[in-house]
């Protein structure tokens, strides 16, 4: 069971296995959770002291696999009890699996009749749109980290752009690929306002357009703190966002006007001293609440033309001074130099979070990141940079045609639209 919503139809599957014998439970860990779907909202062991004390249950075992296999192959049971809802859709090669297993030493496999008129999809939709707490959301960063091997994140500019983040998935098999969470990019917030990305938009104005993203929206998110301003002002930054909800924020080892790190040496990128920004981060740190809200260090040394040398004195600096996790950014297109670095910096701290921002070097997938030692995948700037061409082409076409039915296959229906709001019905 995963059993973040207990409902009726686990209840009936659990006092019907107790009827069999001693009755123990394979609790689904939050780690085989999210290799296959969202995080439920309850942890493995909030999950683990709900069930154990469900009348029938004589114990609970962690489930760390998808499948059933594994963990039958270590208890051998006489009985497997399931819903028999798995005889159809994806979880049909995971019955097939369980029952080869139980057949190697005799057990046989229980399937009770699904209850009618319970869905757990359904249940977990309602939930959702219940919304979620600044707590809650603030503390799953860290969960993801610690349950999958890479972390999706992507760029939300408007409570729209997080509706699309929060709810689209890919099946694929029997997984479910979907985004763990929200980028709040001081670029994309700027450009979106028409304004240059020199952090002339300031906490304040950018706080409003999160509020309006946390307001339809669960996932955590990690906010753009550009250099983070003075370390006086970072340590208000930094209570601000924890205050909200808001999971982490990475700040830039930059000083005086901020030019866009693509720019690269195009643009004159200072960088601040390492005494001067590791001063900045243990004022952060000193200024946060809870022990989950996370500053990461970005290091702007490759960006900057310097060594990869540089940034590994650096960026081990800046874990020394209490950063969470450290951002290593680059704009050449091979990513070689982003591999190097994550391979000699996982020799130094083997669980230290890395997180990358694949903007130039985007042939690479995922699954090469994690071999490298990256955690966390930031797609940056993508929604912004997809809705602009898409609405350029609309009101070219207004324009040529001097009517909007030539642009009706470029657009989504307008009850479409209205059906992705919750709350407009």
């Amino acid at each position: 069971m995963i059993a973040d919503i207990m409902h009726p139809g686990l209840i009936n599957i659990i006092q019907e296995g107790a009827k069999l014998g001693d009755l123990v439970i394979g609790l689904f860990t939050d780690k085989a959770i999210a290799a296959h779907k969202r995080l439920p909202y309850l942890t493995y062991e909030q999950r683990c002291a709900v069930v154990e004390n469900i009348k029938g249950v004589s114990r609970v075992v962690p489930q760390d696999e998808w499948s059933y296999a594994p963990n039958l192959r270590r208890l051998k049971p006489d009985f497997m009890i399931h819903g028999d809802d798995w005889q159809t859709g994806p979880d049909q090669e995971l019955r097939l699996e369980a029952i080869e297993a139980m057949e190697e030493w005799g057990g046989k496999v229980v399937e009770i009749p699904y209850t009618k008129g319970i869905n757990s999809s359904s249940l977990d939709k309602e939930i959702k749109a219940i919304g979620t707490t600044p707590d809650v959301r603030l503390k799953t960063l860290r969960r993801l980290i610690a349950s999958k091997p890479v972390v999706r994140i992507l760029e939300v500019h408007d409570g729209l752009s997080g509706l699309i983040c929060e709810n689209i998935e890919v099946k694929n098999g029997l997984y479910t690929d979907s985004f763990d969470g929200m980028w709040s990019s001081s670029l994309t917030d700027s450009t979106s306002k028409g304004k240059p990305d020199i952090e002339a938009v300031d906490l304040t104005t950018r706080m409003q357009d999160l509020t309006n993203i946390l307001e339809c929206t669960t996932k955590p998110i990690i906010y753009d703190g550009d250099t983070g301003g003075k370390p006086e002002h970072f340590a208000f930054t930094v209570r601000t966002l924890e205050r909200n909800g808001i999971s982490a924020v990475i700040i830039e080892d930059k000083v005086g006007l901020k030019k866009n790190s693509l720019f690269g040496t195009d643009a004159i990128q200072t960088q601040d001293s390492i005494e001067g920004f590791c001063h900045k981060i243990r004022v952060g740190k000193d200024a946060q609440v809870t022990k989950d809200f996370m500053i990461i260090a970005r290091c702007e040394s490759i960006i900057a033309g310097k060594s990869i040398d540089d940034a590994m004195e650096r960026c081990l600096a800046y874990v020394e001074a209490g950063a969470d996790g450290i951002m290593i950014h680059s704009k050449d297109k091979t990513g070689e130099d982003i591999k190097e670095f994550c391979t000699r910096f996982r020799q130094v701290h083997p669980f230290v979070p890395i997180v990358v921002v694949p903007t130039t070097y985007n042939h690479i997938r995922e699954e090469e990141l994690h071999e490298w030692g990256v955690n966390i995948v930031i797609y940056a700037n993508h929604m912004l940079r997809a809705a602009y061409p898409a609405m350029v082409k609309v009101a070219e076409s207004i324009l040529q045609n001097h009517r909007s039915s030539d642009a009706n296959d470029l657009c989504m229906p307008i009850k479409q639209i209205l059906e992705l709001i919750p709350g407009t019905k």
